[in-house]
């Protein structure tokens, strides 16, 4: 794979013959010699110069200052945790705060993919001394790494939440938590990260052709979620005993689900057409759950029914093992563009509901079958928001 422009310069080994090996860094054509290879110097050293280069700032290969612009070895004062101290207070913290029902959500592994990059270009630097420069040269990384502008925001998002976290236990000085801040997110057309298409409403024919392509279970959790406009984890969380087959609409009220922390309710409406896919799988067991999948397996079968559907090359569909590295990360980088032109993922499905519903009964109706509204809006209107959401289901489901 080619190298990007503008990529960030790597730290390199530099071999003097009878010498110590030496770090190296080149920048705008210029060698930068940074210390010992692999000493906690060179290494912050090199941070502190990428930290400019990924900002404009001009270079003097003479000055050994620190990222807040102070001269090393005069500050006598104890400098602090590190970065990597930081990360791993945080870590911890975050394995224990985001948790539901005894599980890891989502969020720990977004978060360490965040500090991933953090890690790798300022771990042995005082956290103290991390500023707006060095947050921007871990977010130019980002950005060469190929992640699109809204995940890039979001990942320094959550690296100024470590900081949060940091300074609410005194680990850092609220300083530097308001210098982060004043770095303002990458905005679409001015930056060179690339935007992801809008998640919009996917067409019934591509719906069609890919439900070819799938085993008859994604089929119909497809098709209920059209009907509902529920979320698939939703779905494959689902029991025999959670759904409420009493009145003309079936109903499941989730203990679980996404927005639980905030005080929200979700209940889940199946109407006729619904009602009849979920009969297949009701279980003599009221704890077996309905739909024998994770969501994982779902997303990777809407993904391989959609290249299968829309035709995607088989050199990028099967990358052989014998392949030069060079030519495998080639490989991999088209079939992620194409992916992301062709492919859809269930929540899509969501979407597409969201559009039919809002088209045949109104935005109301809408937010009473996908259960979008605040906190304090769900408990003033909980009973308008039911019917409204039974009726849809009658209708639509």
């Amino acid at each position: 794979m080619p190298r990007q422009k503008n990529a960030i310069p790597s730290y390199l080994l530099h071999k003097v013959s009878g010498r110590e090996a030496q770090a190296r860094v080149r920048i705008a054509g210029k060698e930068f010699l940074l210390g010992r290879y692999g000493s906690e110097e060179s290494r912050i050293r090199y941070g502190e110069l990428i930290a400019k280069f990924a900002s404009g700032v001009p270079i003097d290969p003479l000055a050994g200052q620190t990222i807040r612009g102070t001269n090393r070895g005069t500050d006598s004062d104890d400098p602090g945790p590190s970065i990597a101290e930081l990360i791993v207070a945080f870590l911890s913290h975050a394995e224990q705060h985001y948790v539901k029902n005894g599980k890891a959500t989502s969020e720990q592994h977004c978060i360490r993919s965040a500090v991933r990059p953090l890690r790798e270009l300022y771990a042995l630097a005082p956290a103290k001394d991390f500023g707006p420069l060095a947050l921007k040269a871990v977010r130019a990384n980002m950005v060469d790494s190929g992640l699109a502008r809204n995940s890039v925001n979001a990942a320094v998002g959550r690296i100024r939440r470590l900081f949060r976290f940091a300074v609410a236990n005194e680990m850092v000085p609220v300083e530097v938590l308001t210098k982060l801040e004043a770095v303002s997110p990458l905005l679409a057309g001015r930056t060179e990260a690339h935007d992801l298409p809008p998640r919009t409403a996917v067409a019934q024919d591509n719906i069609d052709a890919v439900k070819k392509q799938v085993r008859p279970l994604v089929r119909d959790l497809v098709d209920v979620q059209l009907l509902t406009g529920a979320r698939s984890g939703e779905l494959l969380a689902l029991t025999t005993s959670m759904i409420d087959r009493t009145g003309e609409v079936w109903k499941s009220k989730l203990a679980d689900h996404k927005c639980q922390h905030k005080g929200k309710s979700r209940t889940l409406h199946f109407g006729p057409r619904a009602q009849l896919i979920l009969t297949k799988y009701l279980s003599a067991d009221p704890d077996k759950r309905l739909f024998g999948m994770t969501r994982t397996a779902y997303c990777r079968a809407i993904t391989r029914g959609c290249e299968l559907a829309y035709g995607m090359p088989d050199k990028l569909r099967t990358i052989p093992k014998d392949v030069s590295t060079a030519e495998r990360d080639e490989r991999r980088r088209l079939a992620a563009e194409w992916r992301a032109e062709h492919c859809w993922s269930p929540h899509w499905l969501r979407h597409t509901a969201a559009t039919r519903v809002r088209e045949q009964l109104g935005i109301e109706n809408v937010q009473s079958l996908l259960g979008h509204s605040t906190a304090e809006m769900s408990r003033h209107y909980s009973a308008k928001m039911d019917a409204l959401a039974t009726a849809t289901a009658a209708a639509c489901g």
